[in-house]
């Protein structure tokens, strides 16, 4: 892996930083919108983040892919998270580093580098690691910021979205 442990686990933490910050500017009235009719409200979204990173961590541990347990954990992370409200969504994401770290804890470096198959695709964990948490924490944290925007929060700017803090 390109990135130790340690540094995977700091970008998770920077990742979970700015999802909390981005979710502390969401009002009760924002949390029922949604850009289409299709696409997640900002209350589902939020409550996405809850468990896209555990499941997808907990399913790159597995020393084999099991499309089928996925599957299930989707469904019951899924039905477990729509039931959050906004207070108990950012208390789920607040406590995802240590749980983050917890998962990892047992992985070696060689642990990381083994290659796995997922979703059609070789790789090593750590890659798919990246791929599958990191990566998709920085992008759904860019389309909170979008809804927030869109949502009136006007002075949201680029210390919001990357480092997760208000302009001076």
């Amino acid at each position: 892996m390109v990135l130790s442990k340690d540094e995977f686990l700091t970008a998770l933490r920077h990742e979970v930083h700015i999802v909390l910050h981005l979710a502390s500017k969401a009002e009760p009235k924002m949390l029922d919108y949604r850009p289409t009719a299709k696409q997640r409200s900002l209350i589902e979204l939020l409550q996405y983040f809850t468990l896209v990173g555990p499941i997808h961590l907990r399913a790159t541990l597995n020393p084999t892919f099991d499309m089928n347990g996925w599957r299930d954990s989707w469904r019951t992370g899924e039905a477990k998270a729509k039931t959050l409200d906004l207070e108990q969504v950012k208390a789920v994401i607040a406590q995802l580093p240590r749980q983050f770290a917890e998962m990892l804890e047992p992985c070696s470096d060689s642990d990381l580098r083994a290659e796995i198959e997922m979703f059609g695709r070789r790789a090593s964990r750590g890659s798919m690691m990246v791929s599958l948490v990191l990566s998709h924490y920085s992008a759904y944290r860019m389309q909170l910021f979008l809804y927030l925007k869109s949502c009136g929060r006007e002075e949201l700017n680029t210390l919001n979205l990357w480092a997760g803090m208000d302009a001076p």
